[in-house]
């Protein structure tokens, strides 16, 4: 019995992965799945610390007033709609007749979404800063921008780390819904195998297992970065 179990995962995994070299299908979506993440990360930390910045100072000092209400209106247009249904307005309404690449649209897409929620971190971690910094640096002479840049930011960045690196893991698992618009990451990649072999055990369980990894190597990751922050603080 055991034999024909062997048997028949090994024709399994020959058929889903060896045949074709289908391997390659995981392979080349994971590394378009890595490119959409780090490259919406970095769109998302741009707009969120603007939208941060916009309201913090808002709330602050009364300026910025209109910008604060376009912030408040992205805020809760993004964060009220399902990410899904803004990748494919912006690939399937906003920019249908520029024929931008999927890839790029997907990027976009996830950029804005993760900005929403980077603002929000980066603003209570500016908050959570204690206003006595502030006045320490308006005391000292600087304006409130470099106030904001060279004291509050920094030690804001550091509370946000955390919730930042908790955003960037859900920014990996949220790209496996980019094969709505036929970009092949991840879990495209292992469709495009299950539509070849008719098979969905292995394909969905190797996917399965590499967002775990690469999840799990995150997690380490930013808790050794913790770590060293941690101790930076109590030198």
């Amino acid at each position: 019995m055991l034999g024909n179990l062997w048997d028949t995962f090994y024709n399994q995994f020959h058929r889903s992965f060896i045949v074709d070299d289908r391997w390659k299908y995981l392979t080349n979506g994971l590394l378009t799945t890595i490119l959409i993440t780090v490259m919406a990360l970095a769109i998302g930390l741009l707009i969120g610390l603007a939208v941060a910045y916009v309201r913090v100072t808002y709330d602050n000092t009364g300026r910025l007033r209109f910008l604060n209400a376009l912030a408040r209106i992205y805020l809760t247009v993004i964060r009220g709609t399902p990410v899904m249904v803004q990748l494919m307005i912006i690939y399937f309404v906003i920019f249908a007749s520029t024929g931008m690449p999927k890839l790029l649209a997907a990027v976009i897409a996830f950029g804005i979404n993760s900005g929403a929620y980077v603002a929000e971190i980066f603003r209570g971690g500016i908050m959570s800063v204690g206003h006595g910094q502030t006045e320490a640096g308006r005391s000292l002479g600087l304006s409130y921008r470099q106030t904001m840049s060279r004291i509050v930011l920094p030690q804001a960045f550091k509370n946000s780390l955390p919730a930042l690196g908790n955003e960037f893991i859900v920014l990996v698992k949220e790209t496996s819904i980019a094969g709505v618009i036929a970009v092949v990451d991840l879990t495209r990649g292992a469709n495009i195998i299950m539509s070849l072999t008719y098979n969905a055990f292995m394909p969905l369980t190797a996917v399965a297992l590499v967002y775990l990894g690469v999840v799990m190597l995150l997690t380490y990751g930013l808790g050794k970065l913790e770590r060293r922050l941690h101790r930076s603080d109590r030198r």
